[in-house]
């Protein structure tokens, strides 16, 4: 788990704080798999939203608690982790009941949470280039200043300037071709083994809900606005998700829902403006 030490705390008025507290923000992908997962356990906690799109998560105070400059933070009790799997995994270890990890299965999901943190460079790719167009780009100057900003965590620092590098890219070239291409590819490699297991179970560790599921919901409903074509390519996916995107805990936690007679729509047809593009790209 990644906890941040609380003498690497610059923004030292948190360590003081009584109980769950949860920096996020509405639209963060892993911010929306933290809070389904809230919703399913009935914690309670905190909420402190720190806007990205106007560049909050660049204040010095934010900083001074997470220098990747990144949502979900968990504050408990003074305790900080941050990376949106290792908080998951640290509240199931403090709220045991109604479980989402399988007893058996603690390294396996481990391991599976671990494949899909890895695809979360392509999910922005996709994200960024369907949903979001320039609506992602930085404000240089904050992103200048976020570069130049030197914390007591070196290897924080080292890996906040992946963060700057996209968004530098991302500013001067977009999305390319070729980058959705290879992140459609990886998604695919992923579904091709989910679309067998749910030919054999309901859900993607077996009959009960895991932990995965939330993980992989948020991915397949940015890939669904998106227009992927899950009704074509994999079916059994497309009826998981419905089943999912059906429930309150996770349909009023995604990003800016969609009316669920409309994502239907997008079942039955998968077509959609961006989605001609994604077709074409997936089959080339």
């Amino acid at each position: 788990m990644v906890q941040i030490p609380s003498d690497q705390i610059k923004s030292r008025e948190i360590l003081n704080w009584k109980g769950l507290h949860l920096f996020h923000f509405r639209t963060s992908s892993c911010s929306q798999k933290l809070r389904i997962y809230l919703n399913l356990k009935k914690i309670s906690w905190t909420p402190h939203s720190i806007n990205l799109a106007t560049g909050k998560n660049y204040s010095e105070f934010f900083l001074g608690i997470n220098p990747k400059g990144l949502v979900p933070v968990l504050v408990d009790d003074g305790r900080v982790e941050i990376e949106s799997n290792d908080i998951l995994m640290y509240l199931e270890d403090k709220f045991p009941e109604n479980p989402l990890v399988p007893d058996s299965d603690t390294t396996e999901i481990g391991t599976l949470l671990k494949e899909e943190d890895d695809l979360h460079e392509d999910i922005r790719n996709i994200a960024y280039r369907y949903m979001f167009g320039g609506l992602g780009k930085k404000d240089p100057d904050e992103l200048d200043a976020f570069e130049k900003y030197k914390s007591s965590n070196s290897e924080l620092d080292y890996l906040k300037l992946k963060e700057v590098k996209f968004y530098k890219s991302f500013r001067e070239n977009g999305i390319t071709d070729e980058a959705v291409k290879n992140s459609l590819n990886n998604f695919c490699k992923c579904y091709d083994k989910f679309e067998s297991l749910l030919n054999k179970q309901k859900y993607l560790m077996g009959k009960n809900l895991s932990m995965l599921d939330l993980a992989w919901f948020i991915y397949t409903y940015r890939l669904y606005v998106s227009g992927f074509p899950f009704k074509d390519r994999y079916p059994k996916m497309s009826e998981w998700f419905l089943d999912l995107y059906s429930r309150k805990e996770f349909f009023k936690e995604v990003n800016d829902p969609l009316p669920l007679k409309l994502i239907r729509l997008y079942a039955k047809t998968s077509t959609s403006l961006s989605g001609k593009s994604i077709k074409a790209l997936l089959t080339k």
